[in-house]
């Protein structure tokens, strides 16, 4: 399982999840949960986004056959949905609206769409297509931990980096998702043209 293990790889995937999954960037929005008086259970909201998005990571690609899409197409349409959420980010919009039936806090909106949405199970296929899947998991598995120490520790990770210090990340964070997003499309759209002039 080891054999593909690579550092770069390895501390790329991190970065690009670690963008994706956003946890200092949806800090504001865990206190205000609280301040509402819904209930945020860390442990419960990691090992959940873990399991979907391993389970995405492993069925994906089944999914994906059974459309008849093959993974650059899909990481060339991740590339795009990337490439809104850094716009998000960066320009302070909303594009990504939830407006789903649940309401507790745990599963909706902090599991799904915040850390295991539609971004993150489509950056975890994009990233397939480039890396070795032991390097992509260990980055995961990664970044859960640190979503876990950050949703416990909401106020004081607040209270460390201040209002203004977690509006930076927020935007620098959105420059390196809009350059991923751009080097994603760029490399697929790539081998898919090249597909298309084989055939």
């Amino acid at each position: 399982m080891f054999a593909g293990f690579d550092w770069q790889q390895m501390v790329s995937a991190f970065i690009v999840l670690f963008a994706v999954i956003d946890i200092i960037g949806s800090i504001p929005i865990i206190i205000n949960l609280k301040e509402k008086g819904k209930d945020v259970n860390a442990t419960k909201a990691t090992v959940i986004s873990f399991a979907l998005l391993i389970g995405f990571f492993y069925a994906g690609d089944m999914m994906l056959k059974l459309f008849h899409v093959d993974i650059e197409s899909f990481a060339v349409a991740g590339a795009f949905v990337i490439f809104l959420m850094s716009l998000e980010m960066i320009l302070d919009v909303e594009i990504f609206k939830n407006q789903g039936p649940i309401k507790e806090a745990t599963l909706v909106p902090l599991v799904f769409p915040l850390l295991a949405g539609a971004g993150a199970f489509t950056t975890l296929l994009s990233l397939r297509a480039e890396y070795a899947s032991v390097n992509i998991i260990i980055a995961l598995v990664l970044n859960m931990i640190w979503v876990y120490f950050v949703v416990s520790m909401t106020g004081r990770v607040e209270r460390f980096l201040g209002k203004g210090g977690i509006y930076l990340i927020r935007k620098f964070f959105g420059i390196i998702l809009l350059a991923i997003s751009v080097r994603l499309f760029t490399a697929n759209i790539t081998l898919l043209i090249e597909a298309l002039h084989k055939s």
